[in-house]
């Protein structure tokens, strides 16, 4: 199973993602670093495990005050075997195509950000491009006919449920469950409310490929060797 550290940008620093309450997010405090800088974060959760990919959004992007192009730079050069799964907003071809072209790492693309199922569409067989289907609650955010229509998926699909992020509510498995049936053989991913490894079973056990993760990390609750116990596959 596929664990995936998270870690949200805002200002250029992380912040403590709770509940998808953006506006209220703040500067981390977390016993893995000193500071609340991108590096220095991304430093102590490799210091728990050696994970090989890092989920990193971009929230000033994706709220239209900015962007944290410099950071993910400076997390790139510090970290260059990491492949980064980045959320920035993007929603027109063109940006995509020229993300794409600038380097090696995963392009997320958020429901919340689209406004038809145009680029998601052109990006089905991308191998680097991944859909993150936006929940809040039980609303879907973003156009219906992309949550309704499987065939402009991508290969990977995330299962975003920002109401339960940092909750410690644990995963919706209803909802993420819904998503991999109508997935196929997509590989599924779920996110927000992950508590500890008795959750990432669970989810395992629900054929579900991997798991965004971050304040089980920071506060302890999942560990490196339990990760490395899980074992590859869903």
């Amino acid at each position: 199973m596929d664990v995936i550290p998270v870690i949200d940008l805002k200002a250029g620093q992380v912040v403590h993602a709770r509940r998808g309450e953006r506006d209220r997010y703040a500067p981390i405090a977390t016993p893995l670093a000193r500071s609340s800088d991108p590096v220095d974060v991304a430093r102590g959760l490799l210091a728990i495990h050696a994970f090989p990919a890092l989920y990193v959004a971009d929230l000033d992007a994706l709220m239209g005050t900015g962007d944290n192009r410099v950071a993910l730079t400076r997390l790139k050069a510090a970290f260059p075997h990491l492949t980064l799964w980045v959320d920035s907003g993007i929603a027109e071809l063109e940006a995509a195509a020229a993300w794409l072209d600038g380097g090696q790492d995963r392009l997320v693309i958020a429901s919340e950000a689209q406004r038809d199922t145009a680029l998601a569409r052109r990006l089905a067989h991308h191998p680097r491009a991944i859909l993150s289907l936006d929940f809040r609650d039980a609303t879907f955010l973003g156009p219906p006919e992309l949550l309704e229509d499987s065939s402009c998926w991508p290969a990977a699909v995330i299962v975003m449920t920002l109401a339960r992020v940092g909750s410690g509510a644990g995963p919706d498995m209803p909802r993420v469950a819904a998503i991999r049936d109508a997935a196929s053989t997509r590989q599924v991913y779920a996110a927000g409310g992950v508590r500890d490894r008795a959750d990432l079973v669970a989810l395992q056990r629900a054929g579900i490929a991997g798991a965004l993760v971050a304040s089980c990390l920071h506060d302890g609750r999942l560990s490196g060797p339990e990760i490395a116990t899980l074992g590859s596959g869903p």
